[in-house]
């Protein structure tokens, strides 16, 4: 038995793939594939497959993990290429390797956001005054007693730097955010909040994530 890390994309329609539904899809491709998983044992045997911080609908990604463990002696590039040939549109292994590193060294998450606005040199002006603003308040969901509430809960202190510009008409945000086990930002949380307190209509484009860093920012593979 071998555990390895698979590497994989997940941009356009399957931004709207939901995690239990990508957990799914590659349980069937790796079957489809011929790669014979290692399942655990007792009452209720299932695959091995471990995801590293996954996203929330509709965010796109160029560096989703999974580690699965496998039975089969293949090499990782033979592993690459059966399973994106059963892949769903959309999500594709970019790396196989099986010497990596845990997920609770994930420190931080770099997003790209794009988005229009008929103004966006107004708009760009009140992203920034957000921003760097001391605190920035989100609406959360919660509980006061049996009672569901929108709770106010202030995300600056998760944001770690940022670049905004606008290109080829549209305002493209780059921006570093904690991440990992213990302090994580839902990147759709931090959109809302923005849209919400700058108050201008707007024209949705993307969210991706493209990079997971650990506190040393190194590259967490």
């Amino acid at each position: 038995m071998q555990e390895i890390r698979l590497r994989f994309s997940k941009t356009d329609t399957a931004k709207y793939i939901s995690h239990l539904d990508i957990n799914r899809a590659f349980q069937r491709a790796l079957s489809r594939a011929k790669i014979e998983l290692w399942y655990t044992e007792g009452f209720n045997p299932h695959p091995y497959m471990s995801f590293s911080l996954p996203l929330s609908l509709g965010v796109e990604s160029l560096c989703e993990n999974v580690d699965i463990r496998i039975l089969n002696d293949i090499s990782p590039e033979e592993i690459k290429n059966k399973v994106n040939a059963v892949l769903p549109n959309g999500i594709r292994i970019v790396d196989v390797y099986d010497d990596f590193m845990d997920s609770s060294e994930i420190a931080y998450s770099d997003y790209v956001y794009k988005f229009e606005f008929k103004d966006n040199e107004t708009a760009l002006k009140r992203i920034e005054d957000v921003l760097n603003q001391d605190e920035i308040l989100a609406l959360k969901k919660g509980k006061k007693g049996k009672k569901r509430i929108m709770k106010e809960t202030d995300i600056k202190q998760f944001i770690n730097k940022y670049n905004i510009s606008i290109r080829d008409n549209q305002i493209v945000l780059n921006i570093r955010l904690l991440a990992g086990p213990d302090k994580n930002l839902n990147p759709s949380l931090l959109f809302d909040t923005i849209i919400r307190l700058i108050d201008m209509d707007f024209e949705y484009k993307s969210i991706s994530r493209i990079r997971l860093l650990t506190k040393d920012l190194k590259e967490y593979r």
